[in-house]
């Protein structure tokens, strides 16, 4: 069921939405892939620098060394694999003309709302316990974002959520400047944990 149209964003319609789908989940699904690449590379050899070895603070291999990177007892990346090929897998749907059902929609939203949860964990964990930052990660962290608010506001316009007209206008009109803000508070995050390391360098 959809709301009044009157307060249906234009990318919240069906091959706009779906297009935002396919690039979100291309770039997250690319992103996982190299990390799990690197990870691989790291089996094979302890000694083995990853594309992202930039400095003391911005490493892949680092981070990969530590518990977090295998919360589940596999690297964290392999479910970015998983996760986003459904993302582009409902992405090419659309593209192709299916209609996908409300229970669809609201099992999406669980999920990507369960992975913005863990990616918040991650992010705390870099930031203030591991403190070293992964590249390749920042970039899934940065696909997590558009991808959640989008997909809320799309949800509470096609109706999936009980919200008033009102509650969906302000949502669909401010979505692009919450995810600016949610990009800069993110960014600001980085700079305040790491101004002082950064500096030394």
């Amino acid at each position: 069921m959809t709301n009044d149209q009157t307060v249906l964003p234009s990318f919240a319609r069906q091959r706009p939405f779906a297009l935002i789908l396919l690039v979100t989940g291309v770039i997250g699904w690319v992103a996982s892939g190299i990390l799990v690449l690197e990870r691989l590379a790291l089996y094979e050899d302890a000694e083995h620098v990853t594309t992202c070895d930039l400095n003391a603070l911005v490493s892949c291999g680092k981070v990969m060394g530590t518990w977090q990177s295998e919360l589940f007892g596999f690297p964290n990346p392999l479910i970015g694999i998983v996760a986003f090929a459904v993302v582009i897998t409902t992405a090419m749907a659309m593209l192709s003309g299916a209609r996908l059902g409300d229970w669809y929609w609201a099992g999406l939203q669980a999920g990507v709302t369960v992975g913005l949860l863990f990616i918040i964990w991650l992010w705390y964990q870099a930031l203030f316990v591991i403190h070293i930052l992964c590249l390749y990660c920042m970039v899934v962290w940065a696909m997590m974002i558009p991808l959640f608010i989008l997909l809320t506001v799309r949800n509470l316009a096609h109706g999936l959520f009980p919200a008033s007209p009102a509650v969906v206008r302000f949502a669909s009109q401010w979505a692009g400047t919450l995810i600016a803000v949610v990009y800069v508070a993110v960014a600001v995050s980085v700079f305040l944990s790491f101004s002082s390391d950064f500096t030394s360098l």
